[in-house]
């Protein structure tokens, strides 16, 4: 475990608390971890910041994913083939992040939290549930396009960077397979656990996890994701949307603060 002072654990555990929480509802709980763990372990390779993350977040998104099988509907088979392909994705992605650098990756995660950011202010509508709306048939094209495009691209990104992969699987998802944001978002969860599976396995192989620090993180994350597909599966969505608007700007100012200042 790293040598850091007991506030800013206490903060990263509050991170992987609300990044949970978020990427339960919406999705996208990476873009606030993740840069939470690059300010947090200024000088630590970011191989371990990414292996580190990965190994929180997979215990908050399989907490949620449990939660939300319970209630949504989902197809489980279909989450499962395009979760593989995410796994296989992820894993490539992982191994090319070994060589990446913190200068890199920062400038990265920026545009990254940019481009979310103008997506939900350009889309008052998102994270809404259309209600009555008529859904496509669920065609093997389409399903093979999931599996291929959505698990295999998307999940070679999360291996590679990882933050807004859940925003991106949602989004993907309602996208190609026309589910509604609830289901798209439980489905999402079951695929996010394969890519974070996937990540973390290569990142442990290659001993770039600082297990103890995840395992205290893990707890928070888990309850966040808990309570938060609990949310959206008696509220919705939308109110995060603000919260998230916030989060990712604050975090777009520091760390561009941290990386030309």
């Amino acid at each position: 475990m790293p040598d850091i002072s007991l506030t800013t654990l206490v903060l990263l555990c509050l991170a992987a608390l609300v990044a949970g929480w978020i990427d339960a509802v919406v999705g996208g709980g990476g873009l606030l971890q993740l840069p939470a763990l690059l300010l947090g372990l200024p000088h630590v390779p970011a191989a371990y910041v990414l292996g580190t993350n990965k190994a929180v977040s997979i215990v908050g998104t399989t907490g949620a994913a449990i939660t939300y099988l319970r209630k949504a509907p989902v197809r489980v088979w279909t989450a499962v083939r395009i979760g593989l392909a995410a796994l296989l994705g992820s894993m490539g992605g992982a191994f090319f992040a070994a060589g990446i650098s913190s200068e890199v990756l920062r400038p990265v995660i920026m545009v990254v939290l940019l481009a979310v950011a103008a997506f939900v202010m350009l889309r008052p509508s998102f994270g809404a549930k259309v209600e009555g709306e008529e859904r496509a048939p669920l065609t093997r094209a389409r399903i093979v396009t999931a599996i291929v495009v959505v698990g295999g691209g998307i999940g070679f990104y999360d291996g590679l960077f990882g933050p807004g992969t859940g925003t991106f699987l949602v989004l993907a998802l309602t996208a190609v397979l026309h589910l509604d944001l609830v289901t798209a978002s439980a489905t999402a969860k079951i695929v996010n656990v394969c890519t974070n599976a996937g990540a973390l396995a290569m990142f442990a192989y290659q001993g770039s996890v600082y297990w103890q620090l995840a395992a205290v993180m893990a707890v928070f994350n888990l309850a966040g994701g808990m309570l938060g597909a609990r949310m959206a599966l008696s509220k919705g969505a939308e109110f995060v949307r603000g919260v998230l608007l916030v989060v990712v700007l604050s975090l777009v100012a520091k760390l561009a603060f941290d990386q030309w200042a």
